[in-house]
């Protein structure tokens, strides 16, 4: 069972330009936490964790212990990641690559900065889903889950989502309709389920 599916059910709004950056210790880059799961968990008890990286110098990844990645390339000319059994340019927008986070990874750069969307799951607890919209649909139900309004305004059922803003959830399950009237619109979204037996 996921931590905290007990817990009352839970919806929060976010806007990516008031999320706070936390510096990396290496100095490559910075992190913005957008969710986590149990709120204020560590990073040895989330569940699920979404935040938005930017990377300014090359050098390794921090390994995640029983934790699975989800990576997605969002500004700037990208990475090149190596490590045991993965080689992997990532240097197309909005391609999401999955990778276990046990693995020590290298991150190059392959040009200037680049920015990337982040999700982590916890093994055995939750798995995770992540997709790239691009126009109308309907997101099956999830007992919990993220929705990140990239580019263009979207409708998430009630509630409105302008450019950089968006919405998490945790506890209930939510379907979501999702609507844009903007020919370049562009939203991320995440679902957690928990972990098959």
């Amino acid at each position: 069972m996921m931590a905290g599916a007990l817990a009352a059910s839970m919806l929060q709004r976010f806007d990516v330009a008031q999320l706070p950056a936390a510096p990396w210790k290496n100095g490559g880059g910075s992190t913005c936490e957008v969710a986590c799961w149990p709120v204020g968990a560590g990073f040895e008890a989330f569940d699920w964790r979404v935040s938005i990286a930017s990377i300014v110098s090359s050098g390794p990844f921090s390994v995640f212990a029983g934790v699975d990645r989800l990576i997605t390339l969002l500004e700037g000319d990208g990475v090149q990641l190596q490590g045991p059994g993965i080689a992997r340019r990532l240097d197309v927008p909005l391609q999401p690559f999955a990778f276990s986070g046990d693995v020590p990874i290298d991150c190059t750069l392959l040009g200037g900065p680049s920015t990337d969307f982040n999700v982590m799951s916890r093994r055995g607890r939750v798995r995770a889903e992540l997709h790239v919209l691009c126009a109308d649909t309907e997101l099956p139900a999830a007992p919990h889950g993220l929705l990140l309004a990239l580019r263009g305004r979207w409708q998430a059922g009630d509630e409105a989502l302008a450019a950089q803003q968006g919405l998490w959830w945790a506890g209930a399950d939510r379907a979501w309709p999702l609507q844009s009237s903007e020919a370049d619109a562009v939203l991320l979204a995440a679902a957690w389920h928990p972990a098959k037996a």
